[in-house]
């Protein structure tokens, strides 16, 4: 099964509302305040791999006051 780590940056005082928007995304399994470059962390998988493209870039990166995001796509041995 897929996973991928997103990274993303938010427009200032906007980190409250986007991550609970995270965290209502299914599919989403962990998601959290990170303090640095980034302002979230997020943990996501999908069934496919095409599934889990979908939903970083319709589904994360077009949430409202998010600015950027990075993707680690997790493999497996």
């Amino acid at each position: 099964m897929p996973r991928a780590y997103v990274l993303i940056n938010v427009e200032s005082g906007s980190e409250d509302d986007v991550l609970n928007e995270l965290k209502s995304i299914e599919g989403v399994e962990e998601a959290y305040f990170s303090y640095g470059v980034y302002d979230l962390i997020t943990k996501i998988k999908a069934d496919t791999m095409d599934k889990l493209k979908e939903m970083v870039t319709r589904r994360v990166r077009t949430l409202s006051k998010v600015r950027s995001t990075l993707t680690l796509i997790m493999m497996e041995e």
